[in-house]
């Protein structure tokens, strides 16, 4: 069996399709634009980058990579095909349409000339039939989802049998009400610090994310509601102090039980049990941005855009700068706002 890796890293890649992914990613400067995908997010970057290296990798298991073809040439209908088959023998029809979807954009970046028509035909009939696991079982709106944070914080606080147990059921309360107000991404909720993104202003706690650190390259400011924040206080000055290794300080918010700062995938998993523990529905953090946009329809209804502008998209309909540099914000609060009133009604 061979032993090459499923998805070859870029030094390993082909020279002309490394040099010209290198060149694609060449960063902006002044009076000089950057390369074609240099205002994608690196996140988005380096999936890309992978999901080719995977196609590369699978060339050079049958034996078809060939080290000399120019950028993007091995793009091909016989090797798409062959790709194909291996895909669909391993895979689900979903990861086979992001699979060529990614090829086909990749391709479109390192060789901007070729002709990849066909491609897109074969990614149009496999979006006809790819069938993601359907949301509407895990949609739970953003008000039960916020009363389920708080009221852990409270049973936490009052019944935990020890100061370990209390700090992690606040801490893990704390993560759910401040996901279902607050729905960042996941990359930018799990790396929030004290201090950096982390801010108390004038009595207030608030998300602050740099244009840099968004995938809309947006800053990303937002208020978190009066109501959340002796909650926040509680585990800021208290619970985190508990998990806090004094040996091995940090300003992450959200610390392991070790005292180390938590990672995307923990932070995930975390909030995916705590929700099917508390709620009996495994809610995951990306579903907490569709509950988000779902609670923003049904109760915000006579605020246009609230929903775009709550997950900081880009509404194509609203292009004033003003506009731009406010909406996370404002949109926050009327969010919260609503989202208080219902759940102040149950």
């Amino acid at each position: 069996m061979s032993t090459a890796p499923r998805s070859l890293p870029i030094p390993e890649w082909p020279r002309d399709d490394r040099e010209a992914w290198e060149e694609a990613c060449r960063p902006a400067r002044r009076f000089t634009p950057g390369g074609a995908a240099s205002r994608l997010a690196l996140e988005s970057r380096t999936d890309y980058a992978n999901r080719y290296g995977a196609f590369l990798g699978f060339l050079q298991r049958a034996g078809r990579l060939r080290q000399n073809d120019r950028a993007g040439q091995q793009i091909n209908s016989d090797n798409v095909e062959a790709y194909l088959a291996d895909l669909q023998a391993r895979v689900t029809i979903v990861t086979v349409y992001n699979a060529i979807s990614k090829l086909r954009r990749v391709g479109q970046i390192v060789a901007p000339s070729i002709d990849l028509k066909w491609l897109y035909e074969i990614e149009a009939d496999l979006r006809l039939i790819a069938t993601p696991r359907s949301k509407f079982d895990r949609l739970v709106m953003t008000d039960r989802l916020a009363e389920a944070g708080l009221t852990l914080i409270v049973e936490s606080k009052t019944f935990a049998r020890s100061r370990l147990r209390r700090a992690k059921g606040i801490r893990n309360g704390l993560m759910i009400a401040m996901l279902a107000l607050c729905p960042i991404r996941l990359k930018n909720f799990a790396s929030l610090a004290i201090g950096v993104t982390f801010r108390e202003i004038e009595g207030s706690w608030w998300i602050v994310l740099p244009a840099a650190d968004t995938k809309s390259r947006r800053a990303d400011e937002r208020r978190l509601p009066d109501f959340l924040k002796p909650y926040v206080d509680l585990y800021v000055s208290d619970a985190r102090v508990v998990l806090l290794d004094p040996d091995t300080p940090t300003n992450a918010l959200w610390l392991s039980t070790v005292g180390a700062p938590m990672t995307k995938k923990s932070i995930g998993g975390l909030v995916s049990h705590i929700t099917l523990e508390t709620l009996g529905v495994d809610v995951s953090p990306h579903l907490f941005r569709t509950a988000a946009a779902s609670t923003a329809a049904t109760y915000g209804s006579a605020t246009p855009h609230l929903a775009s502008a709550l997950l900081n998209h880009t509404d194509p309909r609203i292009t004033e700068e003003h506009y731009n540099r406010a909406t996370s914000m404002s949109a926050a609060e009327t969010y919260a706002d609503l989202i208080g009133q219902y759940t102040a009604s149950d």
